[in-house]
């Protein structure tokens, strides 16, 4: 249904340049990250406790197009099983189409992450970590911090989500299933489906802006995978900015003069931009980690990281998207 090579070659065609380094500061900035993911890693493990017996590796450095083609990759590997290949003469028309607009996406994209622990990347399809070095050097810049204490910062986080799919085994297999089940009903609509987005338009109408374009499309089954997934990507990345900011103090001098100003760069930006935001979901993955850091912080204090890494268990005791925004509820059930 995607040609996810005409994909990358449309998004690394189209992807803006990023900025004007001199090529002395451009191979600093390479090694200092992948230098830093390894750095950054140790201070997590000890954090968390997770992952203290696997192998301590560097990340991978890329400019912008190449996030693009290893997004593109990684997104291919993840969707594959779940969508059937285009069948009939118009099946590789379709397929190129919705190729071109991914690479649109993925373009704009491109300029916009930091970072990335793709699961699914990697020459072996078995993750892989990318810092995007334009990104992040155009961001230090722009915000006016230390180059070293944000690249540290930014490692810390994306660290983070490495941990958490490489030292919790069945995690990326669980993450994998549940997406499939998502594409695969979304994909497998039948002629009915009109019918019923019509019919839960009242619902829509009643919840407003409670309730996004995504969710009014999925049938009350989808809307369950679409709900723990949701919870999963919320604790995600919530664990990470909280443990960003834990580990922060101790090792980044200015964390807090960096937090403030990446807090507000992420609501900036034109008219147009926040359009872009909006429509490709950017701001509620901004919400997400609002909202998963509240709940990690509030699970922490309450009973410790030990406690809080109940979670990671079993598929069982993630939290719902309720106790994501009820995070004593979760404590009760688990700890009750």
């Amino acid at each position: 249904m995607v040609d996810w090579a005409l994909a990358a070659q449309t998004g690394a065609l189209l992807v803006r340049g990023g900025p004007q380094v001199p090529r002395e500061e451009a191979e600093a900035a390479v090694t200092d990250l992948r230098e830093l993911t390894i750095t950054a890693e140790g201070h997590v493990r000890e954090l968390t406790n997770l992952g203290l017996d696997l192998p301590l590796l560097p990340g991978e450095v890329v400019d912008r197009p190449g996030w693009v083609r290893s997004a593109a990759g990684g997104l291919d590997a993840l969707t594959g099983r779940a969508l059937p290949r285009q069948g009939g003469p118009f099946g590789p028309i379709l397929a190129g189409g919705a190729g071109v607009q991914t690479g649109l996406v993925l373009a704009f994209l491109a300029s916009r992450v930091l970072g990335q622990y793709d699961p699914f990347g990697g020459p072996d399809k078995a993750g892989q970590l990318l810092l995007v070095a334009p990104n992040v050097v155009a961001a230090e810049r722009a915000m006016d911090v230390p180059g070293r204490d944000f690249r540290l910062w930014v490692c810390l986080h994306e660290c983070t989500h490495r941990l958490q799919f490489t030292a919790v085994r069945w995690l990326r297999d669980y993450f994998a299933d549940e997406v499939e089940r998502l594409v695969a009903g979304l994909a497998g609509a039948g002629s009915d489906s009109l019918a019923d987005l019509v019919g839960r338009l009242p619902e829509a109408i009643k919840q407003g802006p409670k309730l996004n374009l995504a969710e009014l499309l999925q049938s009350p089954k989808e809307r369950a995978v679409f709900d723990r997934l949701l919870a999963l990507s919320t604790l995600l990345e919530g664990h990470a900015d909280f443990v960003m900011d834990a580990v922060g103090p101790q090792v980044v001098p200015s964390v807090d003069t960096i937090r403030a100003r990446f807090t507000a760069r992420r609501k900036g930006g034109g008219v147009f931009d926040r359009l872009l935001r909006a429509l490709l979901g950017v701001d509620a993955k901004i919400r997400q980690y609002e909202e998963g850091a509240k709940f990690t912080k509030h699970v922490v204090d309450a009973v410790g990281m030990e406690g809080f890494n109940a979670v990671w268990r079993s598929p069982n005791t993630l939290p719902s998207r309720a106790e994501i925004a009820d995070p004593a509820a979760w404590v009760r059930r688990l700890h009750g």
